[in-house]
């Protein structure tokens, strides 16, 4: 059976409390307290979190798939921080391009929150509209469009997305780091990166950073109850902004670079929140 097959016939509520049942038995940890999706770059920052105190396949919990991506690792780990808080990392994540349906993208959020997560920290790795913004700088998300043309929510479900990328949390983050600008996300689907127009036209409509993930996550996050924490990582400037062609050799690169000092960032800001 597929992955779309699998969310076909068998509700994702259910399909994320199987899961969380899982992690649960696999790591000895009954409840988690914050979850954590590590996008391109952001790698490092698990091992900078705690102890880690167990580590799962992810395709061996249900509803998982090992990710398509370069620079994502295929496993789910459980991290004690040292002030006693159970860390679950989802380094699993599934992207819509990838054709495995919405209820597979948002999967491992909606399995976060039935570990108990309250929080969730959303990273990635971006197009930046914002020129002052070069390769390596972290920004904060304070707000996203959504161009998917999709939703993960079904049915007459009606979420308040009204500050939905906790102002909290980033009033946290910026105790952390009073430097952190912050800006509005939008996610596009994706595989490809977008034209000079279409980034255009996403600045006439007010975002400052473009990418293929994390609107969707946030979406589900919300409607499962948990507080939204999102950070962006510049990897490069969008098409017709940047003067080079874009690759994802690039976005990998400026990832590693930056990878020591953005982990370091949102490690400490994880253990303030």
């Amino acid at each position: 059976m597929n992955t779309q097959e699998t969310f076909q016939e068998t509700d994702p509520t259910e399909l994320a409390r199987q899961a969380a049942a899982y992690i649960a038995t696999a790591t000895g940890v009954e409840q988690h307290d914050l979850a954590l999706v590590l996008g391109s770059g952001w790698g490092e920052a698990a091992g900078l979190i705690g102890e880690v105190t167990a580590t799962v396949s992810a395709t061996d919990v249900p509803g998982f798939t090992a990710p398509a991506v370069v620079g994502h690792v295929g496993t789910l780990t459980s991290i004690r921080t040292p002030d006693g808080k159970n860390v679950l990392v989802l380094g699993a994540r599934t992207h819509f391009y990838e054709g495995k349906g919405v209820r597979a993208v948002v999967h491992g959020v909606r399995t976060a929150a039935a570990t108990g997560a309250k929080a969730i920290v959303l990273t990635n790795g971006c197009g930046g509209l914002n020129e002052a913004w070069t390769p390596g700088t972290p920004v904060l998300i304070s707000d996203h469009i959504n161009l998917t043309a999709t939703s993960p929510l079904e049915g007459a479900t009606f979420v308040d997305l009204t500050d939905l990328y906790s102002p909290r949390l980033r009033a946290v983050a910026r105790e952390v780091d009073p430097t952190l600008d912050e800006g509005v996300y939008a996610q596009f689907t994706g595989p490809h990166y977008e034209t000079p127009a279409e980034v255009q036209y996403a600045k006439r409509i007010g975002a400052d950073l473009v990418g293929m993930s994390t609107a969707l996550e946030a979406i589900a996050a919300r409607a499962a109850g948990m507080e939204v924490f999102g950070i962006s990582l510049v990897t490069n400037l969008a098409a017709g902004i940047s003067p080079v062609p874009l690759s994802h050799a690039e976005v990998i690169e400026a990832g590693q670079a930056a990878g020591p000092r953005i982990s370091r960032l949102l490690a400490d800001i994880i253990a303030k929140m």
